[in-house]
C-alpha cells in the first residue's frame, strides 16, 4: 500500500460520523478511497450527508494525528513482527469474512503475514470466569483442533479465550503445518493489549499466527467494541464452539452472530448445577450441536470445506475432552459434577484426614480442582 493509499483509506474510515455502511456506499459509488477523497462536496452529498462530507474532505487534527501514528506503527519494529493494513478488495482479505453481511472496511493486522489466510478455521468462545473443567475442555479441544490442522480463532479475553489460544499453541507443529496455530480478534487497537496480563500470550500468538482488529490504533476496550469484534471472530470461521457460558454471556452473542452468518454452532454440555453451563444448554435447546469431543466438531465441518472430503491428513482417532475412567476410589466418587467434602466422605467411607490427603495429591497431579464454596471437581485430561 502506497502512502497515498494509506492516507486515503484512513481518511475514509476515521472521518467522524462515517461508519462502515457509509464507507461501503462511497466505495461502491466512486471506487478506491483516493478517488473518493478527490470528489467534490456536491458529489459526495449524493451518497452521504453534508456533515459526513465535510468530515471526509477536511480531516480533523485528531484524524491527521492518527494517520501519522499509523504510518509510524507500520514501520519495521525491533520485535520483527509484521504490521499491515487489509482493506476491502485486498488479496489478503479473509474470504470467509468477505461473505458476511457486515465485513470490516479495513483490518489492522500484526504477526505472521503468510499465515493470515488458513483454509480451516474454528472459533472458540466462552466465559471469562470459567470453571476449572471449562478451562481444561477449552485447552483439550483447541489442542486437538491444532493437531488436526485447524486454526483456532478466539478473542484474547480472560478465561475460555485464553485457554483456547494456549491449547492451540500447545498442539501446533511449526515444522509440519502451513496454517496458523491461532488467530486473535481483539476489541482494542493493536498498539495495546487487553487484558494487560495477556501481553506475553499476544506475543506468542504473533509468532505463529496473527492479531486482528478493525479498530484504529489507540482504541480502548469499550463495551460496544466487543459485539462487533465477535462478528469478525465468527465470520472468519466455518463454525463456532461455545465451551462454557452463563445465560447472559457475551459468548451467546457470538453464537447468535455465527448462526446469522450461516456458520455451524457447537456447544459443550456441562453440569446441571453450574451456572456456567446454562448458556450452552440453552444453545443446545435452540439447535446448537451437542459435542463431547473435538472429533464431533470436525466430522461436521469437514464436508463444508472445498475439495475432497476424505481424511486429508487428519488423524483418524477421536480425542475426547474428558478423561478415561481412572482406577482411583476418590475419582470414581467424584464423578464429573462439583461435589462437597461431606458428600465425598459419605461416598468413599474414608476418614476426613485420609480423604483430604488424597484430594491434595490429586489436585497436585492436576486431576482435581478445588472450587469456591468448598467444592471439588474432576478435571479433564490434558
Amino acid at each position: 500500500m502506497s502512502d497515498e493509499e494509506l492516507v486515503a483509506w484512513l481518511q475514509l474510515v476515521q472521518a467522524h460520523g462515517i461508519g462502515p455502511d457509509a464507507a461501503r456506499r462511497l466505495l461502491a459509488s466512486f471506487g478506491l478511497p483516493q478517488q473518493i477523497v478527490a470528489q467534490s462536496r456536491h458529489a459526495l452529498e449524493q451518497v452521504i450527508s453534508s456533515r459526513q462530507a465535510e468530515a471526509l474532505l477536511h480531516p480533523s487534527d485528531d484524524t491527521l494525528a492518527l494517520i501519522e501514528r499509523t504510518r509510524q506503527w507500520l514501520q519495521p519494529q525491533p520485535d520483527g513482527l509484521a504490521r499491515w493494513l487489509i482493506p476491502l478488495g485486498s488479496p489478503d482479505y479473509p474470504p470467509q469474512l468477505l461473505q458476511t453481511a457486515d465485513p470490516p472496511v479495513l483490518l489492522y493486522a500484526m504477526g505472521q503475514r503468510e499465515r493470515l489466510l488458513p483454509s480451516r478455521c474454528i472459533a472458540m468462545a466462552g466465559s471469562r470466569n470459567p470453571t476449572s473443567q471449562g478451562v481444561d475442555n477449552a485447552r483439550v479441544f483447541a489442542r486437538s483442533f491444532a493437531r488436526h490442522g485447524w486454526t483456532v480463532v478466539s478473542g484474547l479475553a480472560l478465561g475460555i479465550d485464553a485457554a483456547a489460544h494456549e491449547g492451540a499453541l500447545e498442539g501446533f507443529d511449526t515444522l509440519q503445518q502451513a496454517g496458523a496455530a491461532t488467530l486473535a480478534v481483539v476489541g482494542t487497537g493493536l498498539d495495546r493489549v487487553y487484558p494487560a496480563q495477556h501481553r506475553a500470550l499476544a506475543h506468542r500468538i504473533c509468532q505463529t499466527g496473527v492479531l486482528l482488529s478493525e479498530l484504529a490504533l489507540g482504541a480502548p476496550p469499550q463495551a460496544h467494541h466487543f459485539p462487533r469484534r465477535n462478528r469478525i471472530l465468527s465470520g472468519l470461521c466455518h463454525g463456532v464452539l461455545i465451551v462454557e457460558a452463563a445465560p447472559q454471556s457475551g459468548s451467546l452473542i457470538t453464537a447468535r452472530l455465527a448462526s446469522e452468518q450461516g456458520r455451524e454452532v457447537f456447544a459443550i454440555p456441562g453440569s446441571i448445577h453450574s451456572p456456567q453451563s446454562r448458556g450452552c444448554h440453552a444453545l443446545i435447546r435452540q439447535g446448537a450441536k451437542l459435542v463431547e469431543s473435538a472429533e464431533d466438531v470436525l466430522e461436521d465441518l469437514r464436508p463444508l470445506l472445498p475439495g475432497p472430503t476424505h481424511a486429508d491428513g487428519w488423524a483418524a482417532t477421536s480425542v475426547s475432552a474428558t478423561p478415561p475412567d481412572q482406577p482411583h476410589p476418590v475419582l470414581d466418587a467424584l464423578g464429573h459434577d462439583p461435589v462437597s467434602l461431606d458428600a465425598l466422605l459419605a461416598r468413599t467411607g474414608m476418614d476426613t484426614a485420609t480423604l483430604q490427603a488424597e484430594l491434595l495429591a490429586l489436585e497436585l497431579d492436576g486431576l482435581v480442582a478445588r472450587l469456591p464454596g468448598g467444592l471439588f471437581q474432576r478435571r479433564a485430561a490434558g
